[in-house]
């Protein structure tokens, strides 16, 4: 059998300070799945995003990506198949012109001549900014800025793409054009959002941290509809928004249905 794009299994991690961030979590995410990982602040999910490339590490438990094991002799391969694209994309662009912040990943991977050309390429054009190569990121919108992130992941070929809030502080445009991109991309996806909108949008799985523990796992529209579910977890929909009302993406494989 295939193994599991991404699979946590008690995984658990404490603060310098003693403070239990992670508390045994359990999760598995199959090949091609888009799942939302929601949770108050404060619930551990950036601790766990951290180490599913191996940023952080050191406490009880295993990941493993595409059945590798996270761990210090895997950790190149593992940051090439799992590749997070942060909240601000200014934290990952950082070079005179887009495509040389889109080359720099596979040129530190050896890729050179033609074939990085072509690799920046691709994956401007996978988000829609092959036009804004020549350019200096900073001339660019912040929705722009944002998929040119995007692109600087993709052109290291990732099978695990995590995303940090990437709705956030796009207008309604960009968060359309951007969830357009998403949704066509061949690749696993964990997204990381407070946008339940958005997570029903993309996301046909969700899960909930809350405390350092996974409280909640299964179809988006089904947790979001659950009002205590909701309000135990400090997670609240916009105004007059009710998930029920309204089409969500189709279920893929594991999405807990």
């Amino acid at each position: 059998m295939t193994a599991p794009a991404l699979e946590v299994s008690g995984l658990a991690y404490a603060y310098p300070d003693g403070s239990p961030a992670l508390r045994g979590v359990d999760l598995r995410i199959e090949r091609g799945e888009r799942v939302a990982l929601l949770g108050p602040n404060g619930a551990g999910k950036t601790t766990l995003v951290l180490h599913l490339n191996g940023i952080l590490s050191g406490g009880p438990g295993e990941v493993r990506v595409g059945g590798r094991t996270v761990g210090r002799d895997s950790l190149r391969e593992v940051r090439r198949l799992v590749g997070i694209v942060f909240q601000d994309p200014d934290d990952q662009l950082f070079l005179p012109t887009v495509a040389e912040d889109v080359a720099f990943g596979p040129a530190n991977l050896g890729l050179r001549g033609p074939a990085l050309d072509a690799r920046v390429r691709w994956a401007l054009e996978r988000v829609g900014m092959a036009d804004a190569a020549g350019r200096a990121p900073h001339h660019l919108s912040f929705g722009q800025r944002r998929r040119v992130a995007v692109a600087t992941v993709l052109a290291m070929e990732p099978e695990v793409l995590v995303l940090d809030e990437p709705s956030s502080n796009l207008d309604p445009a960009a968060r359309r054009e951007l969830a357009d991109i998403l949704t066509g991309l061949d690749v696993t996806v964990l997204m990381v959002t407070h946008d339940l909108p958005y997570a029903l949008q993309l996301c046909p799985r969700s899960v909930v941290l809350s405390g350092g523990r996974l409280v909640a796992d299964g179809p988006t529209g089904r947790l979001l509809a659950d009002t205590g579910l909701l309000a135990a977890h400090r997670l609240e929909l916009p105004y007059g928004f009710d998930p029920r009302n309204l089409p969500v993406s189709a279920p893929v494989v594991g999405d807990g249905t």
